[in-house]
């Protein structure tokens, strides 16, 4: 047996230590000193909280009372992850770490890493690859015969009467098979965008180690060979080429011999979303020029076809904010409409699936916030643009963001997805008819199908339907393909007729009815069935003479019917009387907005005039202090004037009082004089 061991198959917690002694810590208080002379101070002080988080569990130590900056910041992203638990710690401590460093695993000590068998290879298979066995779910199956053609290449054979080729050799049903490729594998990524042209799967962009691609890969389903796409720069007729930007958490969707790539998240984003299309004849991408108001930019959203048009609803911006809203983009015009739907639409979220039943309904299911994942499934009446959330039935899903989705006639297939905690290993079924959850299959251990950010496509080969995932993140990057074939139980084509394509109990309810209205179309539903029962069961009867038994039955059956639509009448009439209740409460709401409105105008106009005032008092403020000012001035001045003048009359009476003494002094000179 020979060993091979992949650099980034490490198993946990092995993994996470590694990663850790990588890094620096190595269980003292002063380890964030060694991280942060490798990473940003605030990717090492996460860094930090996550390996304290692993290591110890939640932070139940008291806020730091020195001021120190370090010691805070350390305490607060330790006591920050709250009861965050160990395993999860370690993942987003490995997965932050390879999006800083991703070539950290080559430089990680020898003598650290102990021997990991991660994968055993038998000598025979790696001299004979095309006579390797498929594997399920990590179990190798029964081999099929193989058949060798001119050119080299092996089919494998359910008998020696039917040749299978590519996706075509899988013969089990309900399970995740992973089949033989030839070829140079693509990257692997996850958030990357998928579609089947011609027995063809694409792979287009997505993300690895933290940075986006652009990269477009092909996998040929005949012949299970791996290719890459080689994107030319000849312009095409209607437009320019356009050197597409590497992106992730795009939707990608085949159009009239095109793959148009919408929306994304990208290194520098645009202010909307851009709707680029590359041609699979020419091997250019341009970007289409839209009329109408386009949505902002974002990524992780959802992009269903319908038609000739194109439904995006929810996402996440370049500022990290989640939305709700829904636009549709005409794709024979080119115009994207802003759809204002009523009824209450899901909560803000990205990363969840949608799906279209009937060209009618849309479905949403699960998706994400920045704390939570859901598991609430709604629905819009694109007829009447009005959202519902209906009453779901059978083996309800867990919350899970980050999952792929595929329909097959009235079934919607779902796989993968994660938590905050783990990846989900349950590929569930939902018959969009009835709005009954099943469990199809479950993997075991950390596969591919239990990941986030795979994708999920469905293609036919030999009149069945196949669906083929490829790529995701469970802790690593993946770019495994794994095929499923759905069995006629699990994906019976519905039969739907244009005047009834969805029972009522996925139509729009009124809040406070979905119960009843469920429970009685459930009556409906189980009655046809029961009547086609009995109609394939008369029929056999009348072959071996028991027809009036079977008359009987249906007599009896229309009987509990007609009680059944008596009821239904009942219910229908408490169901106008709410409607008729919720118009009035309507209008009240209506009468009351208006009212609020009328105060808000005359709050704003009061705001207006006592801004005025305000300016107006400043404005006597700044004068009554410039009019003090002069007022100090003036009493200087008139203290000036009075020193002033006083000091001239004291001048002036000194002069005067100077003449008379003189007058005085000279009368006995002039008197000796005359006597002499």
């Amino acid at each position: 047996m020979a060993m091979a061991r992949s650099s980034s198959s490490l198993a946990y917690p092995e993994r996470f230590y590694a990663a850790a002694s990588y890094v620096g810590f190595n269980g003292s208080s002063s380890d964030i000193t060694s991280v942060t002379s490798k990473f940003k101070n605030d990717v090492a002080v996460l860094l930090y909280g996550l390996y304290h988080q692993a290591t110890i569990g939640p932070c139940n130590i008291p806020k730091p009372r020195s001021w120190s900056p370090v010691e805070l910041s350390k305490w607060t992203s330790w006591h920050g992850l709250g009861n965050m638990a160990d395993t999860e710690a370690m993942r987003l401590f490995v997965k932050i770490l390879e999006e800083e460093d991703p070539t950290w695993y080559s430089r990680v000590p020898e003598f650290f890493i102990e021997p990991v068998v991660d994968v055993e290879m038998n000598v025979s298979d790696i001299k004979n690859p095309d006579m390797k066995s498929l594997t399920q779910n990590g179990d190798s199956l029964p081999e099929s015969k193989t058949i060798t053609t001119e050119n080299g290449m092996s089919l494998e054979t359910q008998d020696k009467d039917v040749v299978l080729e590519g996706i075509g050799s899988v013969d089990v049903y309900d399970q995740w098979v992973a089949p033989v490729l030839s070829g140079q594998r693509p990257k692997s990524r996850y958030e990357h965008g998928a579609a089947v042209v011609q027995d063809k799967m694409y792979i287009f962009g997505g993300n690895h180690n933290g940075r986006y691609l652009n990269d477009i890969q092909v996998l040929d389903l005949r012949s299970l060979a791996w290719s890459k796409v080689e994107v030319k720069s000849e312009p095409l007729e209607s437009s320019s080429p356009t050197p597409l930007a590497p992106c992730a958490g795009h939707s990608l969707v085949p159009w009239d011999n095109k793959l148009l790539s919408v929306a994304g998240h990208t290194k520098n984003p645009s202010e909307s979303v851009a709707v680029k299309a590359f041609d699979l004849q020419t091997g250019t991408w341009s970007t289409l020029k839209t009329y109408g108001k386009a949505p902002a930019s974002r990524g992780g959203q959802s992009v269903t076809r319908v038609g000739t048009s194109l439904v995006m609803f929810g996402g996440e911006d370049a500022k990290r904010t989640l939305l709700n809203d829904l636009h549709i983009l005409d794709l024979e015009s080119l115009t994207w409409d802003d759809v204002d739907a009523v009824g209450v639409p899901p909560s803000p979220r990205s990363d969840h699936v949608a799906a279209v039943h009937a060209e009618r309904y849309l479905l949403i299911f699960g998706g994400g916030s920045h704390a939570t994942c859901f598991s609430d499934l709604h629905v819009l009446d694109m007829q009447t643009m009005e959202w519902s959330k209906p009453t779901q039935k059978g083996e309800l899903p867990t919350p899970r963001a980050g999952h792929a989705g595929a329909t097959v006639g009235e079934n919607w297939f779902i796989v993968g997805g994660g938590d905050n905690k783990s990846g989900v290993s349950e590929t569930i079924v939902l018959n969009m008819s009835t709005l009954v959850w099943s469990v199809l299959t479950t993997v075991q251990g950390r596969v591919p199908m239990a990941s986030e950010g795979l994708s999920i496509v469905l293609s036919s080969c030999n009149g069945e339907d196949v669906l083929v995932s490829f790529g995701g993140y469970n802790g690593r990057y993946s770019n495994e393909v794994n095929v499923l074939k759905p069995s006629r139980k699990s994906a019976t084509q519905s039969k739907i007729t244009e005047d009834n394509p969805m029972p009522e109990s996925v139509a729009p309810q009124q809040n406070g009815t979905s119960v009843t209205r469920g429970s009685e179309y459930d009556h409906e539903a189980g009655t046809e069935g029961k009547v086609r029962e009995i109609v394939m069961d008369n029929a056999d009867m009348e072959h071996t003479g028991s027809k009036e038994t079977s008359e009987h039955y249906i007599a009896a059956l229309k009987s509990e019917k007609e009680e059944l639509e008596a009821e239904i009448s009942k219910e229908k009439l408490q169901s106008l009387q709410l409607k008729q209740e919720l118009v009035e409460a309507e209008t009240r709401n209506t009468d009351i907005t208006k009212e609020l409105q009328s105060v808000r105008g005359q709050l704003a106009s009061e705001q207006s005039r006592c801004f005025k005032l305000e300016v107006d008092v400043a404005e006597l403020r700044q004068k009554l202090q410039t009019m003090e000012t002069l007022q100090k001035e003036l009493e200087l001045l008139q203290r000036q004037k009075a020193a002033s003048e006083q000091a001239a009359l004291n001048a002036k009476q000194r002069q005067s009082s100077g003449g008379v003494w003189s007058w005085l002094a000279g009368s006995p000179q002039d008197q000796k004089a005359d006597d002499a």
